[in-house]
């Protein structure tokens, strides 16, 4: 790693404990804008964006104590860089995210509990088979965590393509177009995550393109998931649905 490879996972780190901090405020503040009913979905906004914090946090704190900038020059201090933060927090938080998506849309309690159960066990399923791959820099045993982990994203696409894409018919139509442009979202940044792990693979610096590709995708999917899932609230808060 160079100066400037080293600069780069120091900003982007540093710059996404800024947006997911700002994040926590925002969301816990903005709970009274909202009807009731949509109260909880935006503290799952602010409790996903505090937890990312603080593994940030962590993250760059490992970081730090891993690599030291003297002279130019990037030097390894001898202590590995826990890149296992990452995982315990997509454990937390990502279980959380698809919850906050499938509150909004304040479907039946019986069909709310059993999309909710679905998507946060195959999410949870998703991170731990992740994992073990992750710790694997090259060969095949990588790409059959790859593999694996796969199963339960593809189960998760296919679910907010057809399943969410049926509730989202039920919304008001008013909102409809936010709830389409939301699961956009997730469906794109969520598939740049399977793309960033096997960048190693096809020769790209394999700490750095990790590092910093996870980081935009995490500021995507956490802080701007966040401020749609907040505007569908409100939108649907003036109307009452």
């Amino acid at each position: 790693m160079n100066n400037v490879e080293f600069n780069l996972v120091y900003n982007a780190i540093s710059f996404a404990i800024a947006a997911f901090g700002a994040s926590t405020i925002f969301f816990l503040l903005q709970r009274s804008q909202v009807s009731p009913a949509y109260k909880t979905a935006l503290t799952l906004s602010s409790l996903v964006c505090l937890i990312t914090t603080y593994h940030y946090l962590r993250i760059f704190e490992s970081f730090n104590n891993a690599y030291l900038l003297k002279d130019g020059l990037v030097i390894e201090s001898g202590m590995q860089f826990n890149n296992a933060y990452r995982y315990v927090d997509w454990l937390l938080t990502v279980p959380l995210l698809l919850l906050e998506f499938v509150l909004i849309l304040r479907l039946p309690h019986s069909e709310t509990y059993k999309k909710g159960f679905a998507l946060v066990a195959a999410s949870a399923l998703m991170v731990l088979l992740g994992y073990p791959g992750e710790t694997l820099t090259i060969g095949f045993a990588k790409i059959i965590w790859w593999i694996l982990a796969m199963i339960p994203f593809s189960y998760i696409l296919y679910e907010m393509v057809y399943g969410i894409g049926m509730s989202i018919k039920t919304q008001p139509m008013i909102v409809q177009p936010l709830f389409k442009k939301t699961r956009l979202l997730i469906i794109l940044s969520w598939s740049f995550y399977p793309l960033v792990y096997i960048l190693p693979l096809l020769g790209f610096s394999a700490f750095v393109s990790i590092q910093v590709g996870y980081t935009f995708v995490d500021i995507i999917a956490k802080s701007v998931f966040g401020i749609l899932i907040y505007i569908i609230a409100q939108r649907k808060s003036e109307i009452g649905a």
